[in-house]
């Protein structure tokens, strides 16, 4: 993948760590990151911008919408980005918004990066 050419996945995740952990796996796999710490910024970043392809979202976080909320609002208003969904506790997949992966906590890097491949592809 060309350096230009990288789709471009946004991390919202409140806790800082984890945050960084979500960035590097992503960054890994060949990917542009963008971060956000919830789901507020998340969509101030998506409003102002359409080069997005990918959220990779937590669930717990504060603030006006959890990430399972963002996750349904990023389907209702931007139906091409893909979502993954991560969380400590499980997660019954009818909860997810159509096409959104679910991948609980600690998650396989490998795992993660071949779902960005397949939503990038």
């Amino acid at each position: 993948m060309d350096q230009k050419n990288r789709p471009i996945v946004l991390v919202v995740e409140d806790e800082f760590l984890p945050r960084m952990n979500a960035v590097e796996i992503v960054t890994n796999a060949g990917y542009e990151v963008l971060e956000a710490a919830n789901a507020d910024e998340a969509i101030a970043i998506l409003e102002a911008r359409n080069d997005i392809r990918i959220i990779f979202t937590d669930i717990n976080m504060p603030g006006s919408m959890d990430g399972l909320k963002l996750a349904h609002a990023v389907r209702n208003r931007w139906p091409p980005i893909e979502i993954i969904v991560a969380s400590a506790a499980a997660l019954d997949s009818g909860q997810l918004p159509e096409r959104g992966m679910f991948f609980q906590k600690p998650y396989d890097e490998g795992a993660i990066a071949r779902a960005l491949k397949s939503f990038a592809a």
